[in-house]
């Protein structure tokens, strides 16, 4: 793709710290979030949810809940009208239960009424019988019954290598939620003339209207998803929650319905990151340098398949790391349990490989008696060399050992601040004394892909209109706070060197899918978009009037004025569409080889933790990273992404996860699921290394899933360090500081 040279750098463009749009009303509490929405005459849904993981439904009746007063509609299985499942990558779901329920929480009827308080006293009427039969919630059990989503190998390498220092262990990693600070939430609306508005947080509107239209049995044209407010999405709004019972109720009543989860029910109405077990075995020689690597993956993918497959994938893929070897074999199993599904979360995958191998590289380094940070360094990955696992060339830009030796650069802050309670483990319980808390430093370094793998055909639509106000970027790609808004805006605006820029989010009946909002691809994807549009618009433009360049004042030549920009508005071009796709990538064979990805980044990152090793508290300190991102856009909005990614680092780390109890989520609320709060957060050190990726306008790299990857295992290596404990399950409970 060429570019015109510019002769001025337009303000708010690339490179520069654009204010984003939507940051004023989110700040003063004005911004409309999908919670917000109403209309006139609109009924309340609400969910009855099974109370138990596994069971037969005897008896269904609702016959006493439709004579509560203000209840328009309840529907069940039966009442269906298309195909009765539903799922993002399989449809295995079903919309309403079957007869039998899967995981607890499972969704048996809906409910419209007048207000919230009349659809929970129909629920509470519905009469509902089960036989309760006994979950599988064991991984391992489910492996041994070939209960499985995907199970898959990747071999590469001569099998007999040996090293001559060999370290083998046990991993863990829980449950953890996105938690969105926005619960699921939607409206829909009828047409009057069998179709439908809905109006929902979302990832990936197409794929919902995929879903939703096959349940419904309609014309693809009766149904239009429109993005609504997100508060938050990190992988949470990828699947189907209520968006087909919101239209089903809507359809069936003839008038509109709004739908808002509680904190509970958000729990279970979303999907989660898989819960892992790895077992690992590193060989090296003497010197450091790896021989072989063999894992075994098990995954718990939940009841239902959503994006097990594609994690299953990441795990394996980036099972060894950014690290060269040559031997290598991974078996990675999915399994299929009565637990609650699971699906995408930030870094889906590579998270839970990432603290498997890089607890394996400390351990090496500990048996070797070597620098973990020279260990590292001996064995990064560059270009030129070839993917661990998949065999696949590693092209353009990949600068582990550089984001190793800057991040080692950077200086250590200073001692123990005793100054203030905060700033202690345990904070202002005051639980221990400055004198008894030990300080620990760990690194670690994580690689993931950027965009869809293993052949998928990954495109976005961009419409870019040319207006007498500016430039309106239509698309359908999800803004989900990542601030895909601004980059679009200020690729625009350096490609056209115009400073008003609109991105307009088109429903589903107006614009082509912009693909999901995950897998770290919409800044190279739809950003590439953005960039193609603009660039062959502004070529048209100038190649149609001879003129050298173009500003939101008018087509100048040689600096005189030829044309307005509201006179070339009328004459056109005025609008430019593309569908952009990134490179084709392939299908693995069954060893897992191929050139199944388009693109890689890698992150760097260190903690440093302080713990009270007698009581087993742990606060961390700070956390550095150097990452690679290709190209900066927005400055201020890439610290954003890396602060907001290192704090669920360490919420995993430390303290988030979800307790299951034969299937039950004991905690799903936020008094006792824990997250990070303003006085957990680490102080944060960000550097980027700037070598432009192959594939993505101006060079940049999706930059959204590295922050979390490698700063979970960071945090855990400074808590082995501080403790001398091995640390090998996240997150890390006290027990596991004082050895109980």
């Amino acid at each position: 793709m060429t570019f015109t040279t510019q002769r001025r750098e337009v303000r708010s463009g690339v490179g520069t710290s654009a204010d984003r749009p939507d940051g004023i009303p989110k700040v003063k509490g004005n911004f409309a979030y999908s919670s917000d929405l109403s209309a006139h005459g609109a009924l309340w849904g609400a969910t009855l949810r099974s109370p138990h993981a596994h069971a037969r439904i005897t008896r269904l009746d609702i016959g006493p809940a439709l004579r509560v007063p203000g209840v328009s509609a309840i529907l069940t299985y039966d009442d269906v009208p298309g195909r009765k499942v539903f799922g993002l990558e399989e449809a295995d779901q079903p919309v309403l239960a079957d007869g039998e329920v899967r995981y607890w929480g499972e969704p048996i009827a809906v409910v419209a009424a007048d207000d919230a308080e009349d659809a929970r006293r129909a629920l509470e009427a519905i009469v509902v019988e089960y036989d309760v039969l006994e979950p599988l919630v064991d991984p391992e059990e489910a492996a041994r019954r070939d209960e499985t989503f995907r199970t898959m190998t990747v071999r590469r390498g001569d099998p007999e290598a040996r090293g001559e220092v060999v370290v083998e262990g046990y991993y863990d990693t829980g449950m953890q939620d996105q938690a969105p600070l926005g619960p699921e939430a939607g409206l829909a609306i009828p047409d009057g003339e069998g179709g439908v508005d809905l109006y929902v947080a979302t990832q990936w509107s197409h794929v919902d209207h995929e879903q939703i239209v096959a349940a419904l049995g309609v014309p693809p044209d009766r149904v239009r998803v429109h993005l609504s407010g997100i508060g938050g999405a990190f992988g949470a709004r990828e699947d189907v929650s209520l968006q087909i019972h919101l239209c089903m109720l809507a359809m069936h009543t003839g008038r509109p319905v709004r739908m808002v989860y509680n904190r509970a029910e958000s729990f279970v109405g979303h999907v989660h990151r898989h819960p892992s077990r790895m077992w690992y075995r590193h060989e090296a020689t003497r010197d450091g340098t790896l021989v072989r690597v063999t894992a075994r993956l098990l995954l718990d993918g939940g009841a239902y398949m959503s994006s097990s497959r594609a994690v299953m994938a990441n795990a394996a893929y980036f099972a060894v790391g950014p690290y060269r070897c040559d031997s290598v074999e991974v078996h990675g199993v999915m399994t299929r349990t009565n637990n609650p599904p699971c699906g995408a979360m930030r870094g889906f995958g590579a998270v839970q490989s990432c603290f498997g191998y890089e607890s394996q590289m400390d351990r090496l380094a500990d048996a070797l008696g070597m620098d973990p940070v020279e260990l590292r360094l001996r064995n990064a990955l560059a270009p030129g060399d070839h993917m661990p696992t998949t065999g696949q060339l590693i092209e353009g830009s990949l600068p582990t050992a550089e984001v190793i030796e800057r991040l080692r650069a950077i200086p250590l802050p200073s001692g123990l601040d005793a100054t203030h309670p905060l700033h202690l483990p345990g904070g202002t319980g005051l639980t221990t004394s400055p004198g008894d808390v030990v300080r620990g430093v760990g690194y670690a370094v994580g690689m993931k892909n950027l965009m869809f793998s293993e052949a998928f055909d990954d495109f976005t639509e961009v419409r870019i209109v040319l207006t007498p106000v500016g430039v309106e970027i239509h698309t359908a790609a999800a803004e989900v706070g990542q601030g895909l808004i601004t980059v679009c805006q200020q690729i625009a605006r350096s490609v056209l060197d115009m400073e008003h820029v609109a991105v307009i989010f088109d429903d589903t009946s107006q614009i082509g899918s912009a693909g999901s909002t995950s897998a770290s691809r919409q800044t190279q994807m739809t950003g590439g978009a953005v960039l193609a549009a603009t660039t062959e618009l502004r070529d048209r433009i100038l190649a149609e009037y001879g003129a050298d360049r173009l500003d939101a004042q008018g087509v100048w030549r040689e600096g005189e004025l030829t044309v307005s920009v509201d006179e070339l508005c009328q004459r056109g071009p005025a609008e430019h569409h593309v569908r952009f796709r990134h490179p084709p990538t392939a299908r693995p064979d069954d060893n897992g080889q191929g050139d199944v990805h388009v693109d890689f980044a890698v992150a760097a990152h260190r903690a440093v933790v302080d713990v009270d090793p007698e009581l087993g508290l742990v606060r961390v300190v700070r956390v550095d990273t150097v990452q690679d991102v290709g190209k900066v856009l927005n400055p201020r909005a890439l610290v954003g992404q890396i602060e907001g990614g290192i704090m669920q680092g360490v919420g995993l780390a430390v303290m988030e996860e979800l307790v299951l109890d034969g299937g039950r989520i004991r905690n799903a609320n936020f008094t006792d699921y824990l997250l990070p709060t303003f006085a957990d957060a680490p102080d944060v050190v960000a550097e980027f290394v700037e070598e432009p990726s192959h594939f993505g306008p101006f060079g940049a790299k999706g930059a959204g899933e590295p922050p979390t990857i490698s700063s979970t295992p960071a945090v855990a290596a400074a808590i082995r360090a501080a403790t001398g404990r091995p640390i090998t399950r996240v997150p890390v409970h006290p027990d596991d500081i004082i050895g109980l």
